[in-house]
């Protein structure tokens, strides 16, 4: 009578498992089995407009598409290193799609996934459909979940704009060409707003889509005025922590055929806030700028602490030198909001509308901070409350806006007035360029500062729509080339009265998990079984002893179970239910306890071991450590079974969080 124990191997078999990767595997597992469960009826669905969203967080995405069908679908995920020739494995995770029937005129339908647990440093590969009718495969990368990173700011790129959509789609294509070929490793790419020229249009949508970055980097969506017109919207984008209530859409209405609300994510050190500025009156049916101030201050309250730096991100550009300075709707939000973001400690404040780069003074409460602050400086310091706007310039070349003059209304508040410091200036602005270029800007996020800049991604040349279409250019591609820099700031942050003070802690090991069999994998011998007055046969012994190990910091809990395999010999056969067992600590350590006995199912008519049987475990916060179990084995066959050699396996499963 014999029993082995799987998986066998020669000399001593060790199972170490990364707490990450338990961790991970225990998730995907629940997946695995909500996604098996759904239907695969996506026979006839095609897919298109797919698109990478940003998270509530950096272990986080959202996916979202149209699709011609109204069937269950999902996103199917797997990291790019277990796809063999494009194949995704049999355990790749599954998302399940919610989403409905297209409000706009485009028809069709629309579904959108959060992906969660991904893993920092991975690069993984998704598609979008059901079992028989997938999109293409792409791929996205993660990075670090804490540290310096870079991401884009990309303004206005209005396809349709220039009235040509395949030239505004190519000028898009190219700037991010461009920018992502500078700056590969950026991790997000954030939206200025208006992404394209008439809300419901899904031509404009489809050029605006075309570009495989926006599968390949997250996009973090910005409602625009000339996207807030149509429910296109919300269909192609999905926000997390959104709050798409009354007040936060112009109308006051969630339910009409407008787009709007408000979300918030935290992508390392920074905290983002993403307001629907097209609301800023409560005479339009919504909340207006009092609902977004609310809300900012709400998110800001209860999340400003978990991030070092806090971005606002809203359309209209309050501080810029163009055709909207004066806008009557802007001089509303220029008294409405500086002084709330000054009071909350909001570091950076990035617009879009005007179609002009501008880079504001640090404004403190509506006014210049440091009337001594000088134009085009390159470092500053904000004080407490001084912030800085940024005005992006169009992405696309669909359409540039000239700067205008100032005028006499004034040097603070919603006034337009000339800057003491350059009279040519509004009062507000410390830098701005227009020379019907594209542009991007970059900021980098490093512990002890942001590096704003803003790049050329282009030159008069083509693509650029608006110039092509009759716009004079000023920029000199000698000089001027693409990645050249248009201007460049850094900010550093306000330390208060005292002195800062700043250490860098490196992270420690994560530690591991794992399981051995104590000594050599050999054979348990059970001997031969005596025959109990021809009742049954009996024998017993012991399993070969597990020693576990687990020095993770995150002291999460552990089990080792077992089951035992069918008992053969050629054609004969008995049941694994009639072994069964009793564990034990051999050892103490790593918070280990031993599970409950286990009867022969000679005993209790029931499952033995031949199903899953706990062996030992330790809940949450156990202490790090080594520990060895053991079990009695108790073999109870009845009388009945032939004579015969057996042989079972038994089958260790180790599970940890």
């Amino acid at each position: 009578m014999t029993l082995g124990i799987s998986p066998q191997a020669p000399g001593q078999v060790r199972r170490r498992v990364a707490a990450g990767a338990a961790a991970a595997f225990l998730g995907l597992a629940v997946a695995f089995g909500s996604g098996m469960g759904t239907p695969a009826s996506a026979d006839a669905a095609t897919f298109s407009g797919i698109i990478l969203g940003v998270g509530a967080n950096e272990a986080q995405r959202t996916v979202t598409w149209y699709s011609s069908a109204d069937t269950a679908q999902k996103v199917q995920l797997a990291p790019n290193a277990k796809l063999v020739n494009g194949e995704f494995p049999a355990d790749a995770a599954t998302f399940d799609a919610v989403g409905g029937a297209n409000i706009a005129t485009s028809g069709g339908f629309n579904r959108h996934v959060t992906i969660t647990n991904l893993q920092e440093n991975t690069a993984y590969s998704y598609r979008v459909g059901a079992e028989g009718s997938w999109s293409p495969t792409y791929s996205f990368k993660t990075r670090d979940f804490d540290g310096d990173y870079d991401f884009l700011f990309l303004g206005d790129p209005q396809i349709g704009s220039s009235g040509d959509v395949p030239k505004d789609r190519a000028g898009w294509q190219d700037t991010l060409d461009v920018a992502l070929a500078a700056n590969p490793d950026s991790e997000l790419l954030v939206s200025g707003g208006d992404q394209v020229e008439t809300a419901n249009t899904e031509s404009q949508w489809d050029a605006f889509l075309a570009p495989d970055k926006l599968r390949q980097y997250p996009w973090a969506a910005t409602i625009g005025n000339h996207d807030v017109g149509g429910k296109a919207y919300e269909q192609h984008f999905t926000i997390p922590n959104s709050d798409r209530s009354a007040p936060l859409y112009s109308n006051g209405n969630p339910n009409s055929n407008a787009s709007g609300g408000d979300y918030w994510f935290i992508y390392k050190d920074v905290l983002f806030i993403d307001i629907n500025s097209n609301s800023y009156a409560t005479s339009q049916g919504g909340g207006g700028d009092t609902a977004h101030v609310a809300y900012v201050t709400d998110v800001i309250n209860q999340h400003g602490s978990e991030a070092k730096w806090k971005v606002l991100v809203y359309h209209h550009a309050i501080y810029s030198p163009a055709s909207h300075a004066k806008d009557s709707d802007n001089k509303v939000r220029r008294v409405d909001f500086p002084t709330t973001f000054s009071k909350l400690g909001v570091d950076l404040v990035l617009q879009g509308h005007d179609h002009v780069y501008s880079r504001s003074y640090l404004i403190k409460n509506s006014e210049k901070a440091n009337p001594d602050e000088q134009p085009g400086a390159a470092e500053v310091y904000p004080g407490p409350g001084g912030v800085l706007y940024i005005t992006a310039n169009s992405a696309s070349g669909s359409k540039y806006y000239d700067i205008t003059k100032p005028d006499n209304s004034g040097t603070s508040g919603a006034g337009n007035g000339a800057d003491p410091l350059n009279p040519n200036s509004y009062w507000y602005n410390s830098a701005q360029n227009q020379e019907h270029v594209r542009t991007y800007v970059k900021v980098g996020v490093r512990k002890d500062k942001l590096v704003v800049e803003n790049i050329r991604s282009g030159t008069c040349a083509a693509p650029n729509a608006a110039v092509e279409r009759g716009l004079s250019c000023t920029n000199t591609p000698e000089g001027q080339p693409v990645g050249s820099l248009v201007d460049k700031v850094t900010i550093h942050p306000y330390n208060g009265d005292g002195q800062a003070l700043q250490v860098n802690v490196p992270g420690a090991p994560p530690g591991e998990f794992g399981w051995t069999i104590d000594g050599y994998n050999g054979l348990v011998d059970l001997g031969t079984a005596k025959d109990h007055d021809g009742d049954y046969f009996g024998t017993t012994g012991k399993i070969n002893p597990i020693v576990v190990s687990d020095n993770r910091r995150a002291l999460a809990p552990w089990s080792i179970s077992a089951s035992v395999s069918d008992f053969n010999d050629a054609g004969k056969t008995f049941s694994g239910a009639y072994l069964g067992w009793t564990p034990q600590v051999l050892e103490d350590g790593a918070g280990a306890q031993a599970s409950g006995a286990v009867p022969s199912a000679y005993d209790d008519r029931g499952q033995g071991l031949s199903v899953s049987r706990g062996l030992g475990w330790a809940g949450q916060g156990h202490p790090k450590g080594k520990a060895k179990l053991g079990a009695d084995l108790d073999l109870k066959i009845p009388g009945s079974v032939e004579k015969g050699g057996y042989r079972a396996t038994l089958t260790i499963t180790a599970l940890s969080s």
